[in-house]
Protein backbone atom coordinates (compact mmCIF):
# COMPACT_ATOMS: atom_id res chain seq x y z
CA UNK A 1 0.00 0.00 0.00
CA UNK A 2 1.33 3.01 -1.41
CA UNK A 3 1.12 6.00 1.24
CA UNK A 4 2.55 9.35 1.81
CA UNK A 5 6.18 9.54 3.53
CA UNK A 6 7.68 10.86 6.78
CA UNK A 7 4.82 10.66 9.25
CA UNK A 8 4.56 8.56 12.53
CA UNK A 9 1.94 10.26 14.91
CA UNK A 10 -0.88 7.78 14.95
CA UNK A 11 -4.71 8.65 14.81
CA UNK A 12 -7.94 6.76 14.87
CA UNK A 13 -10.18 8.93 12.52
CA UNK A 14 -12.48 6.85 9.77
CA UNK A 15 -13.32 9.72 8.54
CA UNK A 16 -9.58 10.46 7.46
CA UNK A 17 -9.01 7.08 6.79
CA UNK A 18 -11.82 7.00 4.13
CA UNK A 19 -10.22 9.89 2.51
CA UNK A 20 -6.97 8.34 2.01
CA UNK A 21 -8.80 5.36 0.79
CA UNK A 22 -10.73 7.52 -1.95
CA UNK A 23 -7.29 9.39 -2.46
CA UNK A 24 -5.27 6.55 -3.22
CA UNK A 25 -8.10 4.59 -4.83
CA UNK A 26 -7.99 7.41 -7.70
CA UNK A 27 -4.20 7.59 -8.26
CA UNK A 28 -4.03 3.59 -8.15
CA UNK A 29 -6.72 3.89 -11.07
CA UNK A 30 -5.56 6.81 -13.26
CA UNK A 31 -2.08 6.66 -12.50
CA UNK A 32 -1.89 3.99 -15.53
CA UNK A 33 -3.84 6.51 -17.86
CA UNK A 34 -2.68 9.83 -17.39
CA UNK A 35 0.00 11.71 -15.37
CA UNK A 36 -1.19 11.41 -11.91
CA UNK A 37 0.21 12.80 -8.51
CA UNK A 38 -0.42 12.12 -4.85
CA UNK A 39 0.28 15.15 -3.27
CA UNK A 40 2.13 14.79 -0.07
CA UNK A 41 0.56 17.47 2.50
CA UNK A 42 0.23 17.31 5.97
CA UNK A 43 -3.12 16.55 5.67
CA UNK A 44 -2.26 13.70 3.66
CA UNK A 45 -0.42 12.16 5.67
CA UNK A 46 -2.83 12.82 8.66
CA UNK A 47 -5.31 10.62 6.66
CA UNK A 48 -2.82 8.44 5.53
CA UNK A 49 -1.45 7.09 9.10
CA UNK A 50 -5.18 7.20 9.73
CA UNK A 51 -5.79 4.43 7.28
CA UNK A 52 -2.65 2.20 8.63
CA UNK A 53 -4.00 2.54 12.08
CA UNK A 54 -6.82 0.15 11.06
CA UNK A 55 -6.82 -3.41 11.26
CA UNK A 56 -5.92 -5.60 7.79
CA UNK A 57 -9.78 -6.24 7.40
CA UNK A 58 -10.88 -2.55 7.72
CA UNK A 59 -8.37 -1.50 5.52
CA UNK A 60 -10.19 -4.02 2.96
CA UNK A 61 -13.12 -2.90 3.44
CA UNK A 62 -12.20 1.32 2.97
CA UNK A 63 -10.57 0.22 -0.33
CA UNK A 64 -13.38 -1.43 -1.58
CA UNK A 65 -15.62 1.20 -0.46
CA UNK A 66 -13.32 3.96 -1.96
CA UNK A 67 -13.26 1.13 -5.40
CA UNK A 68 -16.95 1.07 -5.98
CA UNK A 69 -17.21 5.21 -5.76
CA UNK A 70 -14.63 5.82 -8.06
CA UNK A 71 -16.59 3.30 -10.49
CA UNK A 72 -19.42 5.03 -10.40
CA UNK A 73 -17.64 8.17 -10.66
CA UNK A 74 -15.88 7.09 -13.63
CA UNK A 75 -18.49 6.99 -15.58
CA UNK A 76 -19.61 10.82 -14.95
CA UNK A 77 -16.47 12.42 -15.66
CA UNK A 78 -14.42 11.57 -18.23
CA UNK A 79 -11.76 13.94 -17.83
CA UNK A 80 -10.48 12.13 -14.72
CA UNK A 81 -8.59 9.64 -17.89
CA UNK A 82 -7.01 12.76 -20.11
CA UNK A 83 -3.93 11.69 -21.16
CA UNK A 84 -3.22 14.87 -22.44
CA UNK A 85 -1.74 16.79 -19.28
CA UNK A 86 -0.91 16.06 -15.42
CA UNK A 87 -3.49 15.51 -12.79
CA UNK A 88 -2.91 16.13 -9.06
CA UNK A 89 -5.35 14.68 -6.15
CA UNK A 90 -4.86 16.32 -3.26
CA UNK A 91 -6.68 16.22 0.37
CA UNK A 92 -7.72 19.60 1.60
CA UNK A 93 -7.41 20.70 5.19
CA UNK A 94 -10.13 20.90 7.55
CA UNK A 95 -10.21 24.94 7.37
CA UNK A 96 -11.43 24.54 4.30
CA UNK A 97 -14.72 23.70 5.36
CA UNK A 98 -15.17 26.02 7.93
CA UNK A 99 -14.71 28.51 4.86
CA UNK A 100 -17.31 26.53 3.30
CA UNK A 101 -15.86 23.93 0.65
CA UNK A 102 -17.02 20.50 1.91
CA UNK A 103 -15.08 18.83 -0.45
CA UNK A 104 -12.02 16.00 1.52
CA UNK A 105 -10.38 14.71 -1.90
CA UNK A 106 -9.96 17.22 -5.15
CA UNK A 107 -8.56 15.69 -8.37
CA UNK A 108 -7.00 19.14 -10.64
CA UNK A 109 -5.92 19.62 -14.28
CA UNK A 110 -4.14 23.17 -13.64
CA UNK A 111 -6.76 26.26 -14.23
CA UNK A 112 -8.89 24.70 -16.23
CA UNK A 113 -11.09 21.53 -14.38
CA UNK A 114 -10.98 20.09 -11.14
CA UNK A 115 -13.74 18.06 -8.97
CA UNK A 116 -13.81 17.19 -5.44
CA UNK A 117 -15.42 14.99 -3.58
CA UNK A 118 -16.88 14.63 -0.08
CA UNK A 119 -16.07 11.36 2.05
CA UNK A 120 -18.46 10.17 4.48
CA UNK A 121 -17.97 6.93 6.42
CA UNK A 122 -20.91 5.72 7.79
CA UNK A 123 -23.01 8.68 7.49
CA UNK A 124 -24.74 11.99 5.79
CA UNK A 125 -23.99 14.73 7.74
CA UNK A 126 -23.22 18.01 5.79
CA UNK A 127 -22.57 20.76 8.66
CA UNK A 128 -21.04 21.01 12.03
CA UNK A 129 -21.57 24.57 12.88
CA UNK A 130 -22.15 26.62 16.36
CA UNK A 131 -24.21 28.66 18.14
CA UNK A 132 -23.27 31.19 21.08
CA UNK A 133 -23.81 34.84 21.59
CA UNK A 134 -20.57 35.89 20.59
CA UNK A 135 -21.59 33.97 16.80
CA UNK A 136 -23.59 35.73 14.11
CA UNK A 137 -24.52 33.41 12.65
CA UNK A 138 -26.43 35.46 9.97
CA UNK A 139 -23.20 36.80 9.17
CA UNK A 140 -21.38 34.08 8.97
CA UNK A 141 -23.91 31.68 6.72
CA UNK A 142 -25.70 34.13 4.66
CA UNK A 143 -23.66 37.90 5.04
CA UNK A 144 -26.34 39.22 6.96
CA UNK A 145 -25.70 39.96 10.55
CA UNK A 146 -28.80 38.73 13.13
CA UNK A 147 -30.87 41.34 15.05
CA UNK A 148 -30.62 43.16 18.19
CA UNK A 149 -33.23 40.97 19.26
CA UNK A 150 -31.27 37.55 18.17
CA UNK A 151 -28.48 38.97 20.07
CA UNK A 152 -30.36 39.77 23.29
CA UNK A 153 -32.08 36.66 23.14
CA UNK A 154 -29.11 34.44 22.73
CA UNK A 155 -27.10 36.67 25.46
CA UNK A 156 -29.91 35.63 28.08
CA UNK A 157 -29.43 32.09 27.77
CA UNK A 158 -25.25 31.99 27.06
CA UNK A 159 -24.48 34.63 29.08
CA UNK A 160 -25.13 33.06 32.39
CA UNK A 161 -23.28 29.92 30.98
CA UNK A 162 -20.39 31.98 30.57
CA UNK A 163 -20.30 32.86 34.49
CA UNK A 164 -21.23 29.60 35.99
CA UNK A 165 -18.29 27.99 33.09
CA UNK A 166 -15.65 30.87 34.79
CA UNK A 167 -16.90 30.41 38.54
CA UNK A 168 -16.81 26.28 38.25
CA UNK A 169 -13.01 26.77 37.03
CA UNK A 170 -12.06 29.01 39.74
CA UNK A 171 -13.00 26.59 42.58
CA UNK A 172 -11.19 23.79 40.65
CA UNK A 173 -14.16 21.94 39.57
CA UNK A 174 -15.84 22.76 36.14
CA UNK A 175 -19.47 22.32 35.61
CA UNK A 176 -20.77 19.74 33.60
CA UNK A 177 -23.71 19.60 31.46
CA UNK A 178 -25.36 16.64 33.48
CA UNK A 179 -25.42 18.90 36.73
CA UNK A 180 -28.47 21.39 35.32
CA UNK A 181 -31.61 19.93 36.33
CA UNK A 182 -33.40 20.45 32.71
CA UNK A 183 -30.85 21.00 29.93
CA UNK A 184 -32.85 20.91 27.20
CA UNK A 185 -36.07 22.57 28.27
CA UNK A 186 -33.95 25.98 29.77
CA UNK A 187 -31.29 25.68 27.20
CA UNK A 188 -31.97 23.54 24.01
CA UNK A 189 -35.42 24.76 23.08
CA UNK A 190 -34.74 28.79 24.24
CA UNK A 191 -31.84 28.83 21.70
CA UNK A 192 -34.17 27.20 18.85
CA UNK A 193 -36.80 29.25 19.47
CA UNK A 194 -34.29 32.41 18.62
CA UNK A 195 -32.85 30.51 15.94
CA UNK A 196 -35.99 29.77 14.03
CA UNK A 197 -37.22 33.21 14.89
CA UNK A 198 -33.98 34.86 13.37
CA UNK A 199 -34.07 32.79 10.01
CA UNK A 200 -38.15 33.84 9.72
CA UNK A 201 -36.66 37.52 10.42
CA UNK A 202 -33.93 37.11 8.18
CA UNK A 203 -36.19 35.65 5.16
CA UNK A 204 -38.70 38.54 5.93
CA UNK A 205 -36.19 41.18 5.25
CA UNK A 206 -33.89 39.81 2.92
CA UNK A 207 -36.64 37.86 1.13
CA UNK A 208 -36.16 34.96 -1.35
CA UNK A 209 -32.54 35.05 -0.41
CA UNK A 210 -32.26 32.79 2.79
CA UNK A 211 -33.17 29.63 1.69
CA UNK A 212 -30.63 29.71 -0.69
CA UNK A 213 -28.10 30.61 1.06
CA UNK A 214 -28.61 28.56 4.07
CA UNK A 215 -28.41 25.05 1.50
CA UNK A 216 -25.40 26.59 0.04
CA UNK A 217 -23.62 27.02 3.51
CA UNK A 218 -24.53 23.74 4.45
CA UNK A 219 -23.16 21.81 1.49
CA UNK A 220 -20.63 24.34 0.64
CA UNK A 221 -19.97 26.87 -2.51
CA UNK A 222 -18.71 24.26 -4.89
CA UNK A 223 -20.20 21.79 -6.78
CA UNK A 224 -19.09 18.10 -5.19
CA UNK A 225 -19.77 14.09 -5.23
CA UNK A 226 -20.81 13.12 -1.91
CA UNK A 227 -18.83 9.46 -1.45
CA UNK A 228 -21.07 7.75 1.64
CA UNK A 229 -19.45 4.31 2.91
CA UNK A 230 -22.41 2.04 4.29
CA UNK A 231 -20.03 -0.58 5.92
CA UNK A 232 -23.37 -2.04 7.45
CA UNK A 233 -25.11 -3.16 3.79
CA UNK A 234 -22.08 -3.43 1.86
CA UNK A 235 -22.13 -0.26 -0.37
CA UNK A 236 -20.85 2.56 -1.36
CA UNK A 237 -23.53 5.30 -2.78
CA UNK A 238 -22.69 8.06 -4.67
CA UNK A 239 -24.49 11.51 -4.85
CA UNK A 240 -23.82 14.49 -7.48
CA UNK A 241 -24.16 17.85 -6.42
CA UNK A 242 -24.50 20.19 -8.96
CA UNK A 243 -25.72 23.24 -8.60
CA UNK A 244 -23.14 25.15 -10.33
CA UNK A 245 -23.30 23.29 -13.33
CA UNK A 246 -19.40 22.63 -13.44
CA UNK A 247 -19.39 18.29 -12.69
CA UNK A 248 -19.68 16.05 -15.66
CA UNK A 249 -17.44 17.95 -17.99
CA UNK A 250 -16.90 16.06 -21.44
CA UNK A 251 -13.64 15.25 -22.59
CA UNK A 252 -13.61 16.67 -26.36
CA UNK A 253 -16.12 14.58 -28.11
CA UNK A 254 -16.31 12.17 -25.42
CA UNK A 255 -19.19 12.75 -23.00
CA UNK A 256 -19.66 10.88 -20.23
CA UNK A 257 -21.96 7.78 -20.08
CA UNK A 258 -24.52 9.43 -17.40
CA UNK A 259 -25.95 12.79 -17.75
CA UNK A 260 -25.58 14.79 -13.86
CA UNK A 261 -28.16 17.22 -14.05
CA UNK A 262 -28.11 20.74 -12.59
CA UNK A 263 -30.04 21.02 -9.32
CA UNK A 264 -31.85 24.53 -8.07
CA UNK A 265 -31.59 25.97 -4.97
CA UNK A 266 -34.41 26.86 -2.87
CA UNK A 267 -36.39 30.08 -2.47
CA UNK A 268 -38.76 29.82 0.14
CA UNK A 269 -39.40 28.44 3.47
CA UNK A 270 -42.08 26.58 3.36
CA UNK A 271 -41.71 25.62 7.28
CA UNK A 272 -39.34 25.81 10.15
CA UNK A 273 -40.11 23.93 13.18
CA UNK A 274 -39.57 21.49 16.26
CA UNK A 275 -39.58 17.63 15.39
CA UNK A 276 -42.00 15.96 16.84
CA UNK A 277 -41.70 15.00 20.81
CA UNK A 278 -37.90 16.73 20.32
CA UNK A 279 -36.49 19.24 22.19
CA UNK A 280 -33.18 19.53 20.35
CA UNK A 281 -34.28 18.78 16.42
CA UNK A 282 -35.97 21.10 14.39
CA UNK A 283 -36.87 20.39 10.32
CA UNK A 284 -36.44 23.54 7.61
CA UNK A 285 -38.23 22.53 4.85
CA UNK A 286 -38.03 24.63 2.07
CA UNK A 287 -39.16 24.59 -1.67
CA UNK A 288 -37.37 22.40 -4.59
CA UNK A 289 -37.59 19.28 -2.46
CA UNK A 290 -34.84 20.56 0.32
CA UNK A 291 -35.56 19.76 3.74
CA UNK A 292 -32.71 19.53 6.35
CA UNK A 293 -32.80 18.27 9.88
CA UNK A 294 -30.99 20.52 12.61
CA UNK A 295 -29.82 18.79 16.09
CA UNK A 296 -28.21 20.99 18.35
CA UNK A 297 -26.24 19.13 21.28
CA UNK A 298 -23.53 20.04 23.59
CA UNK A 299 -20.06 18.53 22.22
CA UNK A 300 -18.08 18.59 25.33
CA UNK A 301 -19.15 17.11 29.15
CA UNK A 302 -18.19 20.08 30.38
CA UNK A 303 -20.36 23.41 30.32
CA UNK A 304 -19.32 26.19 27.59
CA UNK A 305 -21.09 29.00 26.56
CA UNK A 306 -21.46 27.23 22.95
CA UNK A 307 -23.65 24.51 21.77
CA UNK A 308 -23.13 22.66 18.29
CA UNK A 309 -25.42 21.56 15.71
CA UNK A 310 -25.71 18.26 13.58
CA UNK A 311 -27.33 18.76 10.07
CA UNK A 312 -28.40 15.98 7.74
CA UNK A 313 -30.10 17.02 4.40
CA UNK A 314 -33.18 14.82 4.69
CA UNK A 315 -34.52 15.28 0.83
CA UNK A 316 -33.18 16.80 -2.25
CA UNK A 317 -34.10 17.56 -5.25
CA UNK A 318 -36.04 14.54 -7.08
CA UNK A 319 -33.39 15.66 -10.30
CA UNK A 320 -30.40 14.87 -7.83
CA UNK A 321 -28.41 12.29 -9.43
CA UNK A 322 -27.48 9.47 -6.31
CA UNK A 323 -26.17 5.80 -7.70
CA UNK A 324 -25.27 2.71 -5.46
CA UNK A 325 -22.63 0.53 -5.94
CA UNK A 326 -22.34 -2.80 -3.79
CA UNK A 327 -18.81 -3.99 -2.92
CA UNK A 328 -17.26 -6.97 -4.15
CA UNK A 329 -18.20 -10.38 -2.21
CA UNK A 330 -21.34 -8.64 0.05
Amino acid sequence: MVSCPHYNVMTTSTGKAFEYACAYVLFKKYSTQTEATLVDSPQCKTASNAFAGLPGDEQDKYIKAAEAGVKIIDRLEPRLSDPSGPMTISLQTDSAGIAGDVRDVLCIRGDEWEIGLSCKHNHEAVKHSRLSDMIDFGHDWFQRNCSDQYNFEVQRIFGPLRALRYESRLSGNPARWNSLPDKEGSIYVPVLQAFMAELQRLDTTYPGEIPAKLIQYLIGRNDFYKVIMNEQRGYTKIDAVNIQGTLNAPLGRQKALINVPALKLPSKFYEIGFKDGSKNTIFVVCDEGWNASMRIHNASSKIEPSLKFDVRLLAMPSSLLSQIEPWPDQ
